[in-house]
């Protein structure tokens, strides 16, 4: 089931074509009307014109998000704020907030997006969407929301949070798609539990799960406890929000809609663009957004590209599920640590919950990390033997993943702070 074929099947020297013409006209447009872009191409002696194709994108500035902050609120918008009907803007719980606009030709192209992510995801006109995503300058809710009025389905509106009246709604409407973010369709599947409601008394065929990094071990887990199937929704509201790509049902990579966004992967620590199937940073330049088009901006997301045409007839490149953030890295006794790598871990072991927490102090110079793993009540009321032979081996299967000492916390059920948003998995006590 494929929702635009013609681009989503398209042979691969015509889509290069149509990236090569929608990226000359960009570079075009941003040098004359964002005054950032300019100086940034004649500090490196650019010119529109020197922008041919696609071969030469790697001539061109790299953006970031601190670019977006510097220039808050609308410095880097292409248009005049009378064209402007929609603005999304992040949390800014680090600073400034990266602020997104929208024209109307954007707000097309994002419930285009979206209805192809769907679509791939085996969505369609007969589905009950319910969007758990939080609507409001979050672009979560409102992204799905229009995708999925775009193709045909009808669509539950809840928002995040309130999760009691979520299990009523998917009971009462017969949702059969949710769609929220993995950490908190854990948490649905909890609670079901705790309310004794079985995943086979519900209509739920399809999870589309997004907005954090998970893992293949989560996606299992989440297979199995809502008895659906999980599928793995990217975006970023940077470049315009959940529908950037998504899993088709051979959940075998995200499939990128690359005929709005080219992505290319570098070396984080080189900037320099890596030979295909390498893993390393994603980066994406919008070709064909009106209001905020962005060249080359660095997601700190690490993945990696198969071109290869997939199972499901799709020609769009592929993109690796994202083994984490460069950004969401702690280093460690100068060693690289990933939450990712942690979750993977647990989950493998099956005898944990999937709640845990990394905290990060420095103890005399010295680094610590300590892992809270939440168990069953069953563990703190059976014989202490139990709980520490768990506890030793998830620290040797930790420690040998990591390859450092780490010491294990297990705590009982409820312990961690759930999330109906994204999930906090680090607390760095450290101050550096």
């Amino acid at each position: 089931m494929i929702w635009n074929p013609h681009y989503e099947c398209m042979d691969r020297e015509e889509m290069r074509a149509v990236q090569s013409k929608r990226l000359c006209d960009t570079v075009d447009r941003v040098y004359h009307n964002v005054p950032f872009y300019r100086n940034k191409m004649q500090q490196l002696g650019l010119e529109p014109g020197d922008i041919k194709s696609i071969d030469d994108i790697s001539k061109l500035p790299f953006t970031t998000k601190q670019d977006l902050r510097d220039n808050y609120p609308f410095g880097l918008f292409a248009v005049p704020k009378s064209e402007i009907v929609r603005v999304h803007a992040s949390s800014g719980t680090t600073g400034k907030p990266t602020v997104v606009g929208y024209s109307r030709k954007d707000i097309g192209i994002f419930s285009e997006v979206v209805a192809r992510s769907l679509y791939a995801a085996g969505a369609s006109r007969d589905d009950i969407i319910q969007v758990a995503y939080g609507y409001g300058l979050f672009t979560g809710g409102l992204g799905l929301h229009y995708g999925a009025e775009k193709i045909g389905a009808t669509v539950i509106p809840i928002s995040g949070g309130n999760t009691q009246k979520q299990l009523q709604l998917m009971q009462d409407f017969e949702s059969t798609v949710i769609a929220c973010t993995p950490s908190y369709a854990l948490y649905l599947a909890e609670a079901m539990d705790e309310s004794g409601i079985s995943p086979d008394s519900l209509s739920l065929k399809i999870g589309v799960f997004g907005a954090e990094p998970w893992t293949e071990e989560m996606r299992h887990k989440i297979e199995k406890n809502l008895n659906i199937k999980a599928y793995d929704i990217y975006g970023l509201s940077e470049i315009m929000g959940p529908g950037v790509a998504n899993d088709c049902i051979y959940q075998n990579g995200l499939h990128i809609w690359e005929d709005h966004f080219i992505p290319e992967i570098i070396s984080p620590d080189t900037l320099t663009p890596l030979e295909q199937g390498q893993i390393g940073e994603l980066v994406f330049t919008t070709i064909t957004k009106e209001a905020l088009p962005l060249l080359r901006y660095r997601t700190r997301d690490l993945t990696r590209l198969n071109y290869d045409k997939c199972q499901c007839g799709r020609t769009a490149v592929r993109m690796e599920k994202c083994t984490g953030r460069s950004d969401d890295m702690i280093i460690i006794r100068g060693v690289n640590v990933f939450p990712s790598q942690v979750e993977s871990v647990l989950l493998e072991i099956g005898e944990t919950k999937p709640h845990y927490l990394l905290i990060v102090e420095r103890e005399n110079s010295l680094d610590t990390l300590e892992i809270w793993v939440e168990v069953d009540d069953y563990y703190f009321s059976d014989e202490i033997g139990k709980l520490e032979g768990l506890t030793k081996k998830i620290k040797h299967a930790v420690e040998s993943t990591l390859g450092i000492s780490v010491k294990i916390k297990l705590v009982e059920p409820k312990t961690i702070q759930r999330s109906e948003g994204k999930a906090k998995r680090v607390i760095d006590k450290r101050n550096i």
